[in-house]
């Protein structure tokens, strides 16, 4: 069983996609992360594991295979927490893979299933709309920063439940939209400064699309 959502990670200043495959075996239960994961990576199958099982659904007791592509660079943080979690649902099928396609998807998870904050949600836009990825769902404290993008739909969620549900097509999540009206900076390629608030799509955003 074989699943694969898109995510991304940031390195100095920039951001690049990273393809989290999840493949889940016979055998004895192991849970392997490669693809150069660090500290928080590594320790984020402890929090996909205790989200999972506190959300009602099953983590599954066989070997466990997470690569992070590109293998070659190292990643950080703690945002491949939730595309690993919806990797092993889909895997499973216990979620519908058919939206996980046009999206990409980054957040901490914490124990109870609640979704967290990351770093980087701006950069990890703008590399998300340059590869053409219709949709980014990150925490929804993250909505303010990421929204800004224009030419990119940005959702935001509280729990792993929500995501699932949305991918499922049980419910819609929080877009985030801009209500232009500050600051203007022309030689920087930004429109008028804006203030981030929950809503419907927005038809314009601080940064313009290339």
């Amino acid at each position: 069983m074989l699943a694969r959502v898109r995510s991304a990670a940031v390195l100095g200043i920039d951001a690049y996609l990273v393809d989290v495959e999840t493949d889940i075996a016979n055998g004895l239960p192991t849970f392997a992360t490669v693809g150069l994961p660090q500290g928080a990576v590594k320790e984020g199958r402890e929090r996909v594991y205790a989200a999972l099982a506190n959300t009602g659904y099953t983590f599954p007791l066989k070997r466990i295979t997470v690569n992070l592509a590109p293998a070659d660079i190292r990643k950080d943080g703690s945002a491949f927490d939730l595309p690993i979690a919806l990797g092993i649902l889909a895997a499973t099928e216990q979620i519908s893979k058919q939206r996980l396609g046009s999206v990409a998807v980054l957040g901490e998870l914490g124990l109870e299933g609640a979704i967290r904050p990351v770093r980087g949600a701006l950069p990890v836009a703008l590399a998300a709309r340059l590869a053409g990825i219709e949709a980014l769902i990150l925490p929804r404290e993250n909505l303010a920063e990421a929204g800004v993008v224009a030419g990119l739909r940005v959702l935001g969620a509280t729990t792993l439940a929500e995501i699932a549900d949305f991918l499922d097509g049980r419910s819609e999540l929080t877009v985030a939209a801009v209500d232009v009206a500050i600051n203007t900076s022309p030689s920087l390629g930004i429109r008028p400064r804006a203030n981030t608030k929950m809503g419907f799509p927005a038809k314009s955003a601080v940064f313009a699309s290339s």
